[in-house]
């Protein structure tokens, strides 16, 4: 396979030409508008951060591919699926609420903004994939899968569990929809907090298989017997009262995350930017950012999501360790294994996920860097 083109420009500006200006640039020379946009939908996937997290990309990256995406004729929206656990984020209306509070609108991105897989993170498409090792069908929130041409806008960051969170951890956990994140994330079957229960039944209309009951004190349990842990029942709890107690090996996680974007990504026109700054080692889904491990990098884009993300991270392992980072305290005290993701969160490998997207065929980590001014 022949080497994936991937554009990168730093974050250095000069009197009069500001870094959206310079977004432009970088995204038209990368080839962006070789897309025809013309009377598309066009889904913008992205973060819109847990109100609480300051690290996460501002809504003026968005509004950058929003008017070029305009100017040629297509009809972008910004969108995220709902979250698997409890926050801010776990339903449309709280997540439009946490969006709006960290500045999207409208006004801001120049656009409307979309929960992809509805209300309760129950509206998805059931997507099939062959030539995979975990997943047969994938659900990805419908909105995403609706649309006709899908872009990526990550904030490239670290992660606890997969070493980094860009353009694939975007793309793949990003888009599932709450079943579809269940089924990344466990491989075992939720449960109830008792004390959270309110015996309001949400859950036993949304449980196909007959494995929701409730005992004499009016408290839900869940068989597991019957159970299929498509995590449905998370999501029509509005209380919180149940959880999903089982997880993959992350190993096991990083591969579904590759499977995951495989289906977002196949038979139709894609494109991704991932923005190298304020590189926290946790993800944005957290409500608090920790101090950055590493200097600014810069604004990545390419056709190639595998080799835009082997081209951040080796970017990212070629800066400097900034002190009072959790990086920092870790090689203080560890070991280095000269890769900056693993000395941050030292039980993680992020090699493993691009290694597996690149054998499923969803691109290649060899890449030709070419530098946009």
């Amino acid at each position: 396979m022949q080497p994936s083109k991937v554009y990168f420009s730093d974050m250095r500006t000069q009197l009069n030409d500001p870094l959206t200006a310079k977004l432009k640039r970088l995204i038209k020379r990368a080839g962006m508008e070789e897309i025809d946009f013309t009377d598309r939908f066009v889904a913008i996937k992205m973060h819109f951060g847990e109100p609480g997290n300051l690290s996460f990309l501002r809504p003026n990256y968005a509004r950058v591919l929003v008017d070029v995406i305009r100017a040629n004729g297509g009809k972008p929206f910004v969108t995220d699926c709902n979250t698997l656990y409890p926050g801010r984020r776990k339903n449309a209306l709280e997540h439009l609420d946490a969006a709006a509070e960290n500045g999207f609108s409208p006004a801001s991105t120049g656009c409307q903004t979309i929960i992809a897989d509805g209300l309760k993170g129950l509206d998805e498409t059931l997507v099939p994939l062959s030539g995979t090792t975990h997943i047969k069908e994938a659900k990805i929130g419908q909105a995403i899968m609706d649309a006709d041409i899908f872009i990526s806008l990550s904030h490239f960051k670290g992660h606890e569990s997969t070493g980094f969170g860009g353009a694939m951890k975007n793309i793949g956990m990003g888009s599932g929809s709450r079943a579809g994140k269940m089924e990344q994330h466990c491989d075992g079957k939720p449960t109830v907090i008792e004390k959270y229960c309110r015996a309001c039944r949400q859950c036993i209309k949304q449980c196909a298989h007959g494995a929701i009951s409730y005992d004499d004190k009016k408290i839900a349990h869940i068989d597991h017997e019957r159970c299929v842990g498509c995590g449905r029942c998370i999501g029509a709890c509005n209380f919180d009262a149940i959880e999903n107690t089982g997880g993959n090996s992350d190993e096991v996680l990083c591969e579904k995350i590759a499977e995951y974007s495989l289906a977002v990504l196949q038979n139709r026109p894609n494109f991704h930017v991932s923005i190298v700054t304020q590189v926290s080692p946790n993800c944005d889904c957290h409500f608090e950012n920790d101090s950055p491990i590493i200097p600014d990098v810069g604004m990545f884009a390419s056709f190639d999501p595998v080799a835009l993300d082997q081209a951040c991270a080796d970017a990212c392992n070629k800066q400097p360790v900034l002190p009072n980072s959790q990086l920092a305290d870790n090689l203080a005290h560890c070991e280095s294994h000269h890769d900056h993701f693993t000395d941050s969160s030292p039980r993680t490998d992020w090699t493993i996920t691009l290694r597996h997207a690149e054998a499923i065929g969803v691109g290649t980590r060899q890449y030709e860097l070419i530098t946009v001014k």
